[in-house]
């Protein structure tokens, strides 16, 4: 008896009842792997200084406590500090 329930069970949540399953769409840009280390922490920091509004305020400002923790060896913290920087940079190029 409780072989059929289930089976019968499997057979409704198969069928979907009745709900079609939406396609999954790839993103526009290809995803980026990352590791927390030394070499990430340079990549970050180049592409900090190159945005326009990077130079000064909070932006510059987070952006050397990055790379203060990096030098540190807390390369996950600064990143995380980094990707902030990069963002308000962003921001206030806007």
């Amino acid at each position: 008896m409780v072989v059929r329930l289930l089976m019968a069970f499997l057979v409704l949540l198969g069928s979907g009842l009745g709900v079609a399953a939406q396609p999954i769409h790839a993103p526009q840009q290809p995803l980026r792997v990352t590791t927390d280390d030394d070499a990430y922490c340079q990549v970050l920091l180049t592409r900090v200084s190159a945005a326009p509004a990077a130079a000064d305020g909070q932006a510059a400002q987070l952006a050397e406590e990055g790379r203060q923790l990096c030098l540190a060896g807390h390369p996950r913290t600064g990143i995380a500090k980094l990707r902030r920087a990069l963002r308000v940079a962003m921001a206030q190029a806007q």
